[in-house]
């Protein structure tokens, strides 16, 4: 089973990502200031001075198999292994992790043993006191280690700010009926759900 990896703080290399960023920006800018030069059919000279095409374009034209010897072919693949090392492992560190790995909580810790809560059953408990709650049709709890996130559904769409805060409060107490920790407990609507009606002939 493939275990979770999250990530906790940014990398030390975090600053290169939007630095890169402005680079490449920066290059598309300057290329389509040129071409909307040469479609305004500004001088060749003053396009020359300005990006130097024509001397580029030169310059890779002249060349040709005997301007590469074997020394300065070690070179280029050399360069270019160490940039695609180097930007790969930039990109890995840039991945976002946006999950959070679910953790067990240690209730108790003595010489005889310790007391462990698993993750699912405070969510399971924090489900069960929000759906006992009138309109509530759903619930979803989620264990973050000092947070407890719960989503909800309700059944219909009236006092909403009474609802999410009606859910908080038994969340909260439950979890104090418990004797677990009472952490921060965020409640977010999920969406809204009617109950169907079944007309009586």
């Amino acid at each position: 089973m493939l275990r979770q990896r999250i990530r906790n703080r940014h990398s030390a290399l975090h600053w290169m990502g939007p630095v890169l960023t402005v680079l490449a920006a920066l290059a598309l800018i300057w290329g389509g200031i040129a071409v909307l030069g040469l479609a305004l059919k500004v001088g060749a000279s003053t396009m020359q001075s300005i990006t130097g095409y024509r001397s580029a374009y030169d310059f890779l034209r002249g060349l040709g198999p005997n301007d590469f010897d074997s020394s300065t072919r070690i070179v280029l693949v050399a360069v270019g292994v160490v940039a695609f090392l180097a930007l790969g492992y930039v990109a890995l560190k840039l991945l976002p992790r946006p999950y959070t790995a679910r953790h067990d909580f240690e209730l108790t810790r003595d010489q005889r043993g310790g007391v462990t809560v698993d993750a699912r059953a405070i969510e399971r408990l924090a489900e069960l006191s929000a759906t006992r709650r009138t309109g509530v049709e759903e619930a979803a709890g989620r264990w973050g280690g000092d947070r407890l996130a719960v989503d909800v559904t309700l059944s219909r769409p009236t006092d909403l700010g009474e609802a999410l805060r009606g859910v908080r409060a038994a969340v909260r107490e439950a979890l104090e009926r418990h004797e677990l920790p009472v952490v921060p407990v965020d409640v977010t609507l999920g969406g809204y759900q009617p109950k169907s009606r079944r007309e009586i002939n």
